[in-house]
């Protein structure tokens, strides 16, 4: 199994199966493991690519044990740049890990959870999604808040409405800049944390995990504090600067806390007061 790997620098072979293209510059790729392959909601892993490098990425696909692993990824960066232009299906890559802790989905049991995402920072939240649905019955409620830059920058348009069809969840999209065959809410994502845009979710009975580019979720954070909710009921998914995945290499450290190790998934109240919570 995936986390019982003595040598946890040894990339396991994955062969690309199938490339979807989400937007213009994201793309989920879906691997086929040697062997099956475990992990958590929010954990991540590093994605190799033979002779050219590897990145952290959190896998999108539904939480467990499977051979099979889903990974979106964003065009941004050398190691992103050669998987889109030239990987093709077929092709094997190899992934280690899985890292991290993952959300603390237990704790948020009997309770509300909100889900903010921005752009492909919906990626990691799916798989936590996959994983609330699947016990929706353990939560009071799910309420989704999406936002993209345009229409045609959101992924996973395909499962939308199947979201919003589901038990106890509602889903509500916005987009940052006004177009024609756009009828939903126009602004950047902290605008359905207003009561007048529809939020209504029990902020003193309820978790946020969020997930975006770090300036998204900066605001997103001082807006969630300004409405009421508490810091240890938010948790954010801070992907950067993740190089070995163990707390080996202090390139990720906020405070004294390292990424890799104590989250990615960080509670609020623990790294607040440091100086690089937002770099």
């Amino acid at each position: 199994m995936a986390e019982t790997v003595e040598n946890i620098y040894y990339p396991l072979p994955a062969e690309v199966t199938e490339i979807i293209d989400e937007t213009p510059t994201i793309k989920t790729y879906k691997f086929l493991m040697n062997e099956p392959f475990t992990f958590k909601a929010g954990q991540f892993v590093q994605l190799t690519i033979p002779g050219i490098g590897e990145a952290p990425f959190t896998p999108s696909s539904k939480p467990g044990t499977s051979p099979e692993l889903e990974i979106t990824i964003l065009k941004t960066g050398r190691v992103t740049n050669k998987l889109h232009k030239d990987i093709q299906t077929g092709e094997t890559l190899g992934i280690r890990g899985p890292f991290g802790k993952g959300y603390p989905l237990e704790k948020m049991k009997g309770h509300e959870v909100l889900v903010i995402g921005g752009g492909v920072g919906l990626a990691p939240l799916r798989s936590c999604l996959y994983s609330l649905f699947e016990n929706i019955n353990d939560f009071k409620r799910v309420s989704i808040k999406y936002g993209a830059r345009t229409p045609n920058d959101m992924v996973f348009k395909y499962q939308h409405e199947e979201w919003a069809k589901m038990p106890k969840t509602d889903i509500k999209l916005t987009i940052d800049i006004e177009c024609a065959e756009w009828s939903g809410a126009v602004g950047v994502v902290t605008c359905l944390l207003e009561k007048k845009n529809g939020l209504d979710v029990d902020i003193d009975d309820c978790y946020v995990v969020t997930c975006g580019p770090e300036i998204m979720l900066k605001f997103v954070t001082f807006k969630l504090i300004d409405i009421g909710f508490k810091p240890e009921n938010i948790y954010l998914s801070l992907n950067r600067r993740m190089s070995c995945g163990v707390g080996m290499c202090h390139r990720c450290n906020i405070g004294p806390y390292y990424l890799c190790k104590d989250g990615p998934d960080m509670n609020y109240a623990k790294i607040m007061k440091y100086p690089n919570v937002f770099s």
